[in-house]
């Protein structure tokens, strides 16, 4: 898959055409549809689907939302391709984009997979796609079994060479909670001995349905923003690290407000 075009480890959309809502959504939801169904059967009958074919679809998506406007502006990612070998990525949980888009945004220099709701691994179509990303399966009715199954198969995951992305927060929010941000990516990388990257992001541009969750409004007037930190190793407990975390996705969303 091509790699995003970088300047000093930036990505932005260039100015275009930009949809109304309505005409966005209009325009955006059949080309997401295609392309889900598209994915979704090859991931289910063809064995070659895995790492580059979860790209290839996400690359989809992120270019079918910006030829209907949405703005994209990532930063950091020199703090990712300047690293060797797996690590945790933490960051905050605002909508599906960021799951969707984050292979393409990724995919030339990690080999990604994510922790997910039990629910997710067994919706209609799209589960084929997402699972084939052999991603961590969670209930979230026990936490201790959560955090025992994160830490077992996410070693595993991150000694396989793969990154794993951790949201976190119990649900997907627009307002970010601090008190609600756990620590179980911090368990995982002192586990793992593995580097944690922050992760802060703000994808409200692709809004909550009223009747299904993760089909609502696309609105172009909202740029999407991804900050990608600094890597860092946890000392002791990594209580500190937590903090600096916390911290940095509090100061981008304000920023970005």
């Amino acid at each position: 898959m091509k790699a995003l075009p970088l300047q000093d480890g930036c990505y932005r959309t260039k100015p275009g055409v930009s949809f109304s809502k309505d005409l966005a959504a209009l325009v955006f939801y059949p080309k997401l549809a295609a392309i889900v169904s598209h994915g979704s059967f090859l991931a289910k009958y063809a064995r070659f689907y895995g790492h580059p074919g979860v790209c290839m679809s996400s690359r989809r998506v992120f270019t079918s939302l910006e030829a209907v406007g949405v703005r994209f502006d990532i930063s950091g990612l020199d703090n990712v391709s300047g690293l060797n070998g797996p690590c945790v990525f933490i960051g905050n949980h605002m909508s599906v984009l960021e799951t969707l888009a984050m292979p393409a945004i990724m995919g030339n220099y990690k080999d990604i997979t994510f922790v997910i709701k039990e629910e997710l691994a067994t919706y209609p179509v799209f589960s084929h796609l997402l699972m084939s990303m052999r991603p961590i399966v969670v209930g979230r009715k026990n936490a201790r079994e959560d955090l025992a199954t994160v830490l077992t198969k996410g070693s595993e995951i991150l000694a396989a060479g793969r990154s794993l992305f951790i949201f976190p927060q119990s649900s997907r929010s627009i307002e970010f909670d601090r008190k609600t941000f756990n620590s179980i990516g911090i368990k995982l990388a002192v586990q793992a001995n593995v580097p944690v990257i922050p992760v802060a992001l703000k994808t409200d541009a692709w809004g909550s349905g009223k009747l299904i969750k993760d089909f609502g409004i696309i609105d172009p007037a909202k740029t999407v923003y991804f900050a990608f930190g600094q890597p860092m190793f946890i000392k002791g407990r990594g209580i500190d690290e937590h903090l600096w975390i916390v911290n940095f996705i509090t100061e981008k969303l304000k920023q970005w407000r």
